[in-house]
């Protein structure tokens, strides 16, 4: 069964961190690209951070370069996302994703919730 698992999400003050995971099964991680997206109340789910299969390239929103970092463990068939000087606007379920050939995989979600 091809699953994706987040985890790691919660409630932090601005300016915190937190670091995501997401666990892969079901098939052949180290065989495709990854990526994490977000989806605010209201708002269009939007990508976050890519990485390739070897972890060699990775691409950020403008919103979160500088801030978040994505990386990936092919051993652990995990790919996580680092999120430091978190701001309110970061608030979101975060979702990963995995695009083998014509299926797409959504995990379930984490929820990140910036607050004061």
């Amino acid at each position: 069964q091809v699953q994706l698992v987040e985890s790691g999400g919660g409630l932090v003050q601005p300016g915190g961190s937190l670091r995501l995971s997401c666990a892969a099964s079901g098939f052949t991680f180290r065989n495709y690209a990854m990526s994490w997206y977000r989806q605010a109340p209201g708002k269009e789910r939007e990508l976050v951070a890519g990485i390739t299969r070897a972890g060699d390239t990775t691409n950020y929103a403008d919103s979160v370069k500088g801030r978040f970092t994505i990386s990936r463990d092919n051993a652990k068939k995990t790919v996580y996302l680092q999120m430091n000087s978190l701001k309110l606007e970061d608030t979101a379920v975060y979702l990963c994703k995995a695009q083998i050939g014509q299926l797409t995989i959504w995990g379930q979600g984490t929820q990140v919730t910036v607050s004061s």
